[in-house]
């Protein structure tokens, strides 16, 4: 390959409007035939004006016919998406719930399911890497991208990243599709919660919190991975050897491509400042060990030429990183078949076996936090109040990274779901009462709730991604929802007002990427659903929980604050003392509802938790089990979290630690022993090095309010 071919594999473009730059698909062709450009983002950010999914293969196979018939060396194109709930950005897809839904599952499997059938969507419009899995643990709710995670635990977002990778990458698929675990190594707490703000967090902090699913998912296969946009420890990840090349390839083992977050290069003379030009950034990347620059264009292909022409790259190190692109695209099966059959697209996208999958993920993701009784819903109800911003909005369900006008036919909203739901003697009439920021005439609404037994008010945020936008398209800067807005808006909070000063019992289900602080609305209603990001399947997974017909069993994965001034909210902050004469100190860890919080149906009675032994040696794992018995009326599903808590350690650790869950479906009267193994990494000790050791000593275990102790010897031998 000449130079220039070589730089232009690893440069990427993007279809569509972005910044000043509007590229058209010819435009796109244009840069492959005569750039040698190697990868192209076809397939948009909300933005892309190509969203039909046969003229999305149609395009697809156009770019790959130019990049192997046109081009001297025939290679074919890498054709990222952004696909982190399904393949959304197409008409008519499967939408599965976002990250923070599905953890609520406590079921990986629904996720495995997820990327499973995002991979088939994927790859019948000719999509062949997916941006995702959201490794990221949140930290902050007013971080923009909360949704998009699976949590504030680590465990949690360890094990649902692996399950996302095993789907995407399965190798049932043949072709496979990459999945890229983004965004190493720390994205997700920035300070102040402002998205790509510096993460100011300690060596330790980021090994201990951070970096586990990013192990989990290099393990589990993953072929890409992209750097975050923040500065960490002074670095920006993007121009880091230290991050990029000694943490990620030399010390956890990542031999796969690196590939740029979108402006994430940009952003080093830009914004960060650490280079002094876009030449210079070029530069600082590739050295740091950076393979691709997603959407460089001609603009970076002519950086990295000269770069190597003028002796400041060396050419083994492109030849290094065109290596990586050239194997993945291999092991994609692109050089042996990169078309794709349009006739098959149809009946691939959003074909009612995926809309199936999607709608038990929903159903799981339900998570009940409040209920006096009035949930589950009668079938002899006379009439229905469905109220509020997010009950007939398809896109509210969806959330970002989805496409901003669904089709109606493609999924069911609130109001759609509990109208096909609702007996055939019950009349169900509709009132919006509210936009996500605007009244919609209140006196309806309240002479609506006076007639109706039963309200239904869908509230909570809209569509957004990033820090809360883009401003045209969801509102003005600052507006809710924003990082310094957790609670409903005034005019969402004037329509529970007005419902609840009726009389009428009063059921909220919060559609929403992020734990809103909702103190008040607990306090007025009578029944509290969290629903996340529902999905394309949402509406009809809420009325199934609604009524009753699915037993509601999602247990938050992330604390809900009771304010945004009492933020941070973390079960597992770092152990500290308490200042004396304090004596009205208020708990550090006191939320609306603590992670793992989640009602049910039925009652679930939790005892005799055991180790399989209570001294281990320092290289041991723990084997745990607890009886779960139902003892209530109705069947139900029941997931237990496990925590550890070192008793004494050589450094301040959490004051506890999520080291293992389970997940159990009983029958009344039935019992059964929730099983899981804590791995031995769990009870380890993290130092500014990043290294891990288990120390000796006792370590105490719980799970629904029972308790244990295992002790860690100095040696395997055992008493």
């Amino acid at each position: 390959m000449t130079l220039a071919e070589k730089a232009g594999q690893l440069v990427g473009a993007y279809v569509g409007p972005l910044g000043d730059v509007d590229l058209s698909v010819d435009d796109a062709a244009a840069l492959v035939r005569d750039e040698n450009v190697g990868t192209v983002a076809a397939f948009g950010i909300g933005i892309s004006p190509h969203r039909n999914p046969e003229r999305l293969a149609e395009i697809a196979n156009r770019l790959q016919r130019v990049a192997i018939e046109e081009t001297r060396h025939g290679i074919p194109l890498l054709l990222p998406v952004d696909a982190v709930h399904g393949h959304a950005y197409v008409d008519g897809a499967t939408v599965f719930p976002h990250g923070l839904g599905v953890a609520a599952t406590r079921n990986p499997a629904n996720e495995r399911m997820a990327s499973d059938i995002t991979a088939a969507e994927m790859r019948a419009t000719g999509a062949n890497q997916a941006y995702g899995p959201t490794c990221d643990v949140a930290r902050d709710p007013r971080w923009g991208r909360t949704f998009e995670t699976y949590g504030e635990s680590p465990l949690l977002c360890s094990a649902f990243s692996r399950a996302a990778v095993r789907g995407f990458e399965s190798i049932e698929h043949s072709p496979r599709v990459a999945a890229t675990a983004k965004h190493f190594p720390a994205y997700s707490d920035p300070a102040g919660g402002e998205d790509a703000a510096v993460v100011d967090r300690s060596s330790s902090t980021v090994h201990r919190l951070f970096i586990p699913p990013f192990v989990e998912a290099i393990d589990a296969g993953a072929s890409v991975v992209m750097p975050c946009y923040n500065s960490v420890d002074g670095e920006p990840a993007h121009g880091s050897r230290r991050y990029l090349t000694e943490l990620l390839r030399e010390r956890l083992g990542f031999d796969g491509a690196i590939v740029s977050d979108w402006g994430g290069i940009d952003h080093l003379h830009e914004d960060h400042r650490v280079t002094a030009s876009q030449r210079d950034s070029a530069r600082t990347a590739i050295d740091a060990g950076l393979d691709l620059i997603s959407i460089g264009r001609d603009e970076y292909t002519a950086h990295i030429r000269d770069l190597v022409e003028a002796g400041e790259l060396s050419e083994r190190r492109i030849d290094e990183a065109v290596t990586r692109i050239l194997d993945l695209k291999q092991s994609l099966g692109l050089f042996e078949d990169p078309y794709v059959d349009v006739e098959t697209v149809k009946s691939t996208v959003g074909s009612s076996d995926h809309r199936t999958a999607a709608l038990q993920a929903a159903r799981e993701s339900q998570t009940l936090l409040e209920n006096d009784g009035v949930l589950p819903l009668s079938d002899d109800l006379d009439s229905i109040l469905v109220a509020g911003p997010n009950a007939d909005s398809l896109r509210n369900q969806f959330g970002g990274w989805s496409v901003q006008t669904p089709d109606p036919t493609t999924g069911s909203t609130v109001l759609d779901g509990i109208v096909e739901r609702a007996g055939d003697g019950t009349s169900v009439r509709y009132e919006q009462g509210a936009t996500l920021r605007d009244q919609r005439d209140l006196e309806a609404v309240g002479d609506a709730a006076t007639d109706a037994d039963v309200a239904v008010v869908a509230v909570g945020e809209g569509w957004y991604y990033h820090e809360f936008g883009p401003t045209e398209l969801i509102g003005p800067t600052g507006s809710f929802p924003s990082r310094s807005l957790l609670e409903l808006p005034d005019a969402q909070r004037d329509l529970l007002e007005t419902v609840n000063e009726t009389g009428t019992p009063m059921v909220v289900v919060a559609i929403a990427g992020r734990p809103l602080a909702l103190s008040w609305t607990a306090d007025a209603a009578n029944a509290l659903v969290y629903s996340y990001y529902p999905g394309s399947e949402g509406g009809e997974a809420i009325a199934n929980v609604l009524f009753g017909d699915h037993n509601p069993s999602g247990r938050l994965p992330i604390s809900v604050p009771r304010s945004a001034s009492e933020l941070p909210t973390n079960f597992n902050h770092v152990a500290h003392p308490t200042p004396i004469g304090a004596d009205e100190h208020p708990d550090t860890y006191d939320p609306l509802y603590e992670f793992g919080y989640g009602e049910s149906y039925t009652e679930f009675s939790c005892r005799d938790l055991t180790v399989a032994n209570s001294r281990i040696g320092p290289a041991e794992s723990v084997t745990a089990s607890i009886t779960v018995e139902n003892v209530g009326n109705r069947a139900g599903d029941r997931a237990v979290d496990f925590f550890l808590r070192d008793e004494v350690s050589s450094r301040v650790r959490p004051v506890r630690e999520h080291a293992g869950f389970a997940r159990v479906s009983l029958e009344p009267g039935e019992s059964t022993v929730a099983e899981v193994t804590i791995p031995n990494e769990s009870l380890a000790v993290t130092d500014s090095q990043g290294r891990s050791r288990v120390e000796p000593g006792v370590f105490e275990l719980s799970c629904e309010n029972c308790s244990t102790t295992v002790t860690v010897e100095q040696t395997n031998a055992r008493r």
